[in-house]
């Protein structure tokens, strides 16, 4: 019998339409995120995220750069969204998450959402990831109600850098089939100084909770692809800056360490990284063996690691090719 996603049945009961209605609500006054900037994006103001309220589509396309356990052999259906709530200095994606004048060029309606994800349905991917969702939550889950409505019926990722709005979490309970969130630092001073991100550590531990209530440790797979469950990103820095063992700590002792992670090795020094002497750099093997021996040390023993030459391997061109960014390397 073939997985039916959760929101389905609340498309069914209505209770899909509701939450969209819920949740397009807060866009007079914004609280998407932790950052509560309180803007009127209903009427166009720009939130701290400097977006407004349609949401914008940079790039959609089959991915086979995810865990394997997420691209399978079509690839994820990845929607990469524009603007972002974080401000990170090294961001991969700076092209499009840091870009606001030119990627506003790229807003789409809610039916045309809707409608990518009908055509990466027909192009056999096996879900939908929403690559940082959270600033358009609320239009996504107005699209997401849109194309319930039109047929869809794959899995959902909630792909997100974990600075996340625990209220607006709540209304993709049933929604979201599939959390796959960042831990990106154990320490708020750090996210402060790289992501200039308020109470990050704390904002997203609260977050990762909630995601854990709602779909728990256990990966739910249909045939070699999960359809269900938690799966928890950290990326390695140079120099020990994203506290490393902190985040581990927390998962193991607030959530449980049968929780999956995806330890990336992949960090490279990007956007504006070559301007700080501490993350200028790719890290070093003994770096990632350090964070290996910590995940070790509080039995963290589900989920994947990435081989060093990854550091090549997930460097996006969105300037060069919105269609296929990655071009294809990680087929």
């Amino acid at each position: 019998m073939s997985f039916t996603p959760s929101y389905i049945k609340l498309h069914e009961s209505g209770e899909l339409q509701r939450r969209a209605l819920l949740a397009d609500a807060t866009m007079s006054s914004c609280s998407s995120c932790p950052r509560n900037c309180l803007s009127d994006r209903m009427n166009d103001e720009l939130g701290v995220c400097l977006s407004g309220y349609l949401p914008i589509v940079s790039s959609y396309t089959a991915h086979f750069g995810e865990e394997p356990v997420l691209s399978g052999s079509r690839g994820a259906g990845n929607i990469f969204f524009g603007n972002c709530n974080l401000r990170c200095v090294f961001c991969q994606n700076y092209e499009i998450s840091q870009n606001w004048k030119a990627e506003r060029k790229h807003e789409v309606s809610f039916e045309r959402l809707a409608s990518i994800m009908l055509e990466l349905q027909e192009k056999q991917c096996h879900n939908i990831g929403l690559v940082s969702p959270t600033h358009f939550s609320a239009q996504i889950l107005r699209s997401i109600s849109i194309a319930a409505r039109m047929g869809l019926k794959l899995p959902i990722i909630y792909n997100t850098n974990g600075y996340d709005s625990v209220d607006m979490l709540k209304l993709y309970d049933g929604v979201a089939d599939i959390y796959l969130p960042d831990i990106k630092y154990g320490s708020d001073e750090s996210a402060g100084k790289y992501s200039k991100a308020d109470k990050y550590f704390e904002k997203a531990k609260l977050a990762v909770k909630e995601m854990f209530r709602q779909v728990g440790s256990e990966l739910v797979y249909e045939g070699d692809v999960v359809v269900r469950g938690l799966i928890i990103r950290h990326l390695v820095l140079p120099n020990g800056i994203a506290e490393s063992e902190e985040v581990f700590k927390f998962i193991a002792k607030e959530l449980s360490p049968e929780v999956h992670v995806s330890l990336m090795s992949q960090y490279f020094p990007t956007n504006k990284a070559e301007k700080d002497i501490l993350i200028n750099r790719t890290i070093r093997a003994s770096e990632y063996e350090k964070v290996l021996d910590m995940m070790e040390k509080y039995q963290i023993n589900n989920g994947w690691i990435q081989e060093m030459e990854s550091q090549e391997n997930y460097r996006p061109e969105f300037m060069k090719d919105r269609i296929d960014p990655f071009n294809n390397k990680n087929a």
